[in-house]
């Protein structure tokens, strides 16, 4: 096992304008379990190839452990990945897959075997150790990629959506054993998805990368409730964060609430010159409440989920129509009704409209919809 860190680690594909990671600062703690999220072109998969040996750092260091590995290459790096599509060999059988690393390595056979029995007892695969890939499911599969990562023993593990191919019910089922697995073993483990559910679900920690830069590291629910820019409040969480953009006026902005309760520049929570901000509110912390009382909502779609439902609209704020999503475990109403929503005291985040930096968190209602 060992520790992983990037130095202001950076990589530029040719041709593009920008860097696809652009200066990575992040240090992985022996045994975490790490998860790179972001959305599609974010440079999360760049970062794990780069770790891996299959993408070049043209600056910055990659150190796994004591050792710099930025220039070794990928055979001598000490670890293993997992790929999204599994990278079997299909004329081989799943005992042969799993290990062919160890004999091209000139391993004993007997050692060979015990190391991977073992995995595949462990992954519960035993019994599928002398069939041929094409007669696996995604998800067998997916635990032959992981044993043949496993029976390697390296200091780290890299994972590149590997249960995206699987099906939703499929997915959540192999996503509980591989985060147990990985406490078993104990490896620190470098994980890349653009799920932030099983961002959320798995991660030791978790790291929001956006246009290769990195926007913020730290435990799931920290993520959650103190993200730092408007961006990872947005990308963590489901339904998303709503994010309205508003312009103050010198009177204020009464906004998911009663008079009472408005926003104006130069309050606490806004500097003075700041006339736009983002105002955000997540589903689980919006109300119905009675007519007149809080932001007038037009609902086009009731998404009914059993004991909850996330109701979708769209309301009139500052002259424009803008989306809100908010989170029912009461009465339902039907689509085209028009409703009337609230936040709940203190479940307000303001940002910058600007950059989406965070202003500050209301810590008392001050905001809701007139």
């Amino acid at each position: 096992m060992a520790e992983v860190r990037f130095e202001r680690a950076t990589h530029f594909y040719p041709g593009a304008e920008r860097p696809a990671v652009d200066g990575l600062d992040l240090d992985i703690g022996d045994g975490e379990f790490i998860v790179l999220v972001g959305p599609s072109g974010c440079g999360k998969s760049t970062c794990l190839r780069m770790l891996a040996g299959l993408e070049e750092v043209h600056s910055g260091a990659i150190w796994v452990g004591d050792r710099d590995v930025t220039n070794l290459e990928p055979a001598d790096r000490d670890v293993a990945m997992v790929f999204q599509n599994y990278a079997l060999y299909p004329h081989m059988s799943v005992g042969e897959n799993m290990g062919f690393a160890l004999k091209m390595a000139g391993e004993p056979k007997d050692r060979v075997r015990e190391r991977v029995t073992r995995a595949a007892r462990m992954l519960d695969i035993e019994r599928l150790l002398d069939r041929m890939p094409r007669a696996l499911s995604g998800g067998q599969r997916q635990r032959v990629a992981m044993g043949r990562a496993i029976v390697r023993q390296p200091k780290v593990f890299l994972m590149d959506e590997p249960l995206s191919n699987l099906d939703a019910k499929l997915r959540v089922s192999t996503r509980v054993q591989l985060a147990a697995l990985q406490r078993r073993l104990g490896i620190t483990t470098v994980y890349v998805t653009h799920d932030q559910v099983e961002a959320m679900t798995l991660g030791d920690r978790v790291a929001v990368l956006k246009d290769g830069v990195l926007q913020q590291v730290g435990v799931p629910l920290e993520l959650y409730d103190q993200p730092t820019n408007a961006f990872v409040a947005g990308f963590m969480g489901s339904p998303a964060m709503n994010l309205i953009n508003v312009n103050l006026a010198d009177d204020g902005l009464s906004l998911f609430g009663p008079p009472e309760q408005v926003l104006r520049c130069g309050s606490a929570e806004v500097p003075r010159d700041c006339a736009a901000v983002t105002v955000g509110l997540r589903p689980e912390d919006i109300d119905l409440v009675g007519e007149g009382s809080g932001l007038r909502t037009t609902v086009h779609l009731i998404e009914d989920l059993g004991p909850k439902a996330y109701l979708h609209g769209s309301a009139a704020v500052d002259g424009q129509d803008v989306p809100i999503t908010a989170r029912l475990t009461g009465s339902r109403p039907l689509k085209g009704d028009t409703v009337y929503l609230a936040a709940r005291p203190g479940r307000m985040y303001l940002f910058s409209a600007s950059d989406g930096s965070q202003l500050a968190r209301e810590g008392r209602a001050v905001i809701r919809v007139a």
